[in-house]
Parts: C-alpha cells; structure tokens; sequence
C-alpha cells in the first residue's frame, strides 16, 4: 500500500494568522499519526509564514512514524535538517517569496549542486528525494545526483484531472515507468484530493508515498481530522 504523509504546514498557516498557539502544531502531528498518518510532512520557508524551523525541532521527539522535511536546500535550511535528522528530505526548488510550489528541479543544469547536497545528507544517514516534472529525461539525470527517490510534482495531474483523466496521467505512468527501470523509489504530491487520488495511486507503478496538506486538512474542516485521514487512506488501498 502507499504510504500518506500529511502535511501539517496548513494548520501552522491558521495558527500563525493570530498568534499564540491555536491550533496546536504539536498536538495535530501526533493526532495525525494518532488517526492513521504513515508520515508527517513539514515545509518550512525561510519566512516561517507558516510552518517554524522551531516547529520541525519540536515534532521529531513527538511522532513515530516517518518525518519528512521539505525545501529547498539553502544553507539555512540544511542546517535544520542535519540537526533534526528526519527520515527523508525532500529538495524542493522553491524561491523564497513563492506561495506553494511550481515546479520541479531541472536534475541537468543542477546537477552538481543536488550531487553534492544530497552526500551531505547521506552522511547523516538522511533519505534523499528530489521534487521533480514528470520528464524522463529529468528523472533520468536524477540518478547521477546520488538521491534515493523523485517525488512527482503532481499539479498538472490534478488541474486536468476532470477534463480527461486518461491523458492528465500518460506522463506520470512514463516517469513512473522511468524511475522504476533507473532503480529510484517514487513518491507524489501536490493538490492530490479524494477525487484524483484513487484514479492516480491505481495507475503509478511503484508509488510508495503520497504528501498530502492542502486538501486533506481542507477536507478535514468539514469531515473532522480522523475522519478525513481514513478517507485518504482508503483511496490508497
């Protein structure tokens, strides 16, 4: 079954809209892991707009489930990661000012900066993902960098999800196809929801992992946190 890492970075975006600590950042982590969350994902952004590099500090020693840290990999950043040492890190290349993000590493014009970035975090004994278009020929530059698996940058699957579903997925199914011939492990996300999610995770040879945020805590507004986790994991089985 694939694994669902929720994101929580949308739960610090409500807290910090007023200050104090309502809600909880903490205590949704763990609830998530509580309701049935294989993994917790955080993205914190140099601003801290929503989730705080203090946040990441303080949820490692709380959950017991896979922590995965997502960002794009300035000095700042790798400097919490090494020190929170999650499970996995996921090497986003997202400017400072952008709101979520829009795209995936050119693996070619990069490569030397991820190839050595990622023996940084080997040497911790941290797992390398790099956030990637489903592009072969990216995913196959992806290899040379060392990493351990890509994670598909999914939006262009769900902005077309409704329109034609058959042809909104023909270039993840080659990507996936791709990385499982170059021996990279596979992981998915961004504006994943209940509706194209089923469809997506039953047609992706070899997904692994699935980071979902936005929607699901979304969703879980209307449906309650327990509830809504279930609901994402059924779509998974």
């Amino acid at each position: 079954m694939t694994i669902l890492s929720v994101n929580i970075n949308k739960v610090a975006t409500i807290r910090n809209s007023r200050g104090g600590n309502l809600p909880d950042v903490l205590k949704a982590a763990v609830k998530c892991e509580e309701f049935g969350a294989q993994g917790i994902t955080v993205h914190p952004r140099p601003d801290e707009r929503h989730i705080r590099y203090q946040d990441a500090r303080d949820i490692k020693p709380l959950i017991k489930t896979e922590f995965n840290i997502e960002g794009n990999p300035i000095e700042s950043f790798t400097k919490l990661v090494l020190e929170v040492n999650p499970a996995q890190v996921t090497l986003v290349p997202d400017a400072p000012d952008a709101i979520t993000s829009n795209a995936g590493w050119d693996t070619i014009n990069n490569k030397k900066f991820l190839t050595e970035i990622t023996k940084v975090f080997h040497a911790n004994g941290i797992r390398v993902s790099i956030f990637i278009d489903p592009v072969e020929e990216m995913i196959k530059n992806a290899v040379d960098t060392g990493c351990d698996r890509v994670e598909l940058y999914t939006e262009a699957y769900a902005a077309n999800y409704l329109k034609n579903r058959e042809m909104a997925i023909e270039p993840y199914v080659r990507a996936a196809e791709t990385a499982v011939k170059c021996g990279l492990g596979l992981n998915a996300g961004h504006d994943l929801n209940l509706d194209n999610l089923k469809y997506f995770n039953e047609n992706i040879p070899g997904l692994m992992e699935v980071s979902i945020g936005h929607a699901l805590i979304s969703d879980a507004l209307y449906m309650g946190l327990e509830a809504t986790i279930k609901a994402y994991r059924e779509q998974l089985k």
